[in-house]
């Protein structure tokens, strides 16, 4: 019998306005789903959604 590996799952808050920042960067807070201060989403680990987590890693807290 195989086991179901537990997908990893990312908590990502948006803990800084992107307002300053470039278009790239607030658009990459918008495409991983987030929209106001201090909301939270979550995301299951990928190479594309930690790749965008690395981009604007300064304005989001990130949780495992």
């Amino acid at each position: 019998m195989a086991k179901k590996q537990k997908e990893k799952v990312f908590h990502v808050t948006l803990v800084k306005s992107p307002i300053g920042y470039s278009q790239r960067q607030k658009d990459t807070v918008r495409a991983l789903g987030l929209r106001r201060l201090n909301q939270t989403v979550q995301h299951t680990d990928s190479d594309v959604i930690r790749g965008m987590l690395n981009r604007v890693s300064h304005l989001v807290l990130i949780e495992e």
